[in-house]
């Protein structure tokens, strides 16, 4: 379980990095040259968008690299990962699936309740 938490973990962090790429370009672009009309407005909280761009994928890869050692903390920083990728962004074709593969990386690491090593973390 640790080794799948690790791997989707990574997935979940690059896929969150190309959606947080387009997030944080979207504000940015819509900063410097306004709206157009109803087709392209600026987001409701720019800060939380720009936030979730930048940590969120930062969080699910650390996360994951995270699962093996550490299971206990790297499912703590997946799951908040999610759950930071869902208020950010919500839930849609672009986030599905980095917010899935964070959410069942970080059920994975914390359920990893009696590891290979002999160190458990509960």
């Amino acid at each position: 379980m640790r080794n799948a938490a690790l791997v989707l973990g990574i997935i979940a962090g690059l896929f969150g990095m190309i959606v947080g790429f387009f997030g944080w370009g979207y504000t940015e672009v819509i900063d410097r040259y306004g709206e157009v009309g109803d087709w392209a407005t600026q987001v409701e909280n720019v800060g939380l968008v720009r936030s979730t761009a930048l940590m969120a994928p930062i969080l699910a890869i650390a996360g994951g690299a995270m699962a093996r050692a550490r299971a206990l903390w790297g499912g703590v920083l997946l799951l908040i990962s999610a759950a930071w990728m869902y208020a950010g962004f919500g839930f849609n074709v672009f986030t599905m699936f980095p917010i899935a593969f964070a959410g069942l990386a970080g059920v994975l690491a914390v359920a990893a309740g009696k590891p290979d090593e002999e160190k458990a973390h509960f």
